[in-house]
């Protein structure tokens, strides 16, 4: 976002807002992170049941990722990418879609640490 323009010998010089990139970055972490510790809990043989209730009033008492996740309604780009990982996961191994998106989660909690230290995205990456 531009939020000023100043003129400087003919030439026009345009102050970005640094922040809003950083801030981009850490809502789609806490998005896809909210996805993940949602679903976290129903992994394991002492994983909880989720009561999920449906559009139409049905009611659906699972532990299982896969169904959990295609039950929700995730609006938020990244957030559905770890729905996306999960149906990848089922459509290639038939399982361990909970563990990819828990997995996931912590390696995104990983990346919102080293971000708030300062290293730079692409470092990150790589």
């Amino acid at each position: 976002a531009v939020v000023s323009t100043q003129s400087t010998g003919g030439k026009k010089k345009q102050f970005r807002d640094k922040e809003k990139p950083t801030d981009i970055r850490l809502s789609n972490i806490e998005a896809a992170k909210a996805v993940a510790d949602a679903i976290r809990t129903s992994l394991g043989p002492k994983g909880m049941d989720k009561m999920i209730q449906g559009k139409t009033g049905d009611v659906t008492i699972t532990n299982d990722g896969a169904t959990i996740l295609k039950e929700m309604q995730v609006f938020h780009p990244a957030a559905r990418m770890l729905v996306e990982l999960s149906k990848a996961q089922d459509i290639e191994a038939g399982d361990g879609t909970t563990s990819v998106v828990v997995l996931c989660g912590a390696l995104l909690d990983a990346a919102r640490k080293l971000l708030q230290r300062g290293i730079h995205p692409t470092t990150i990456s790589e």
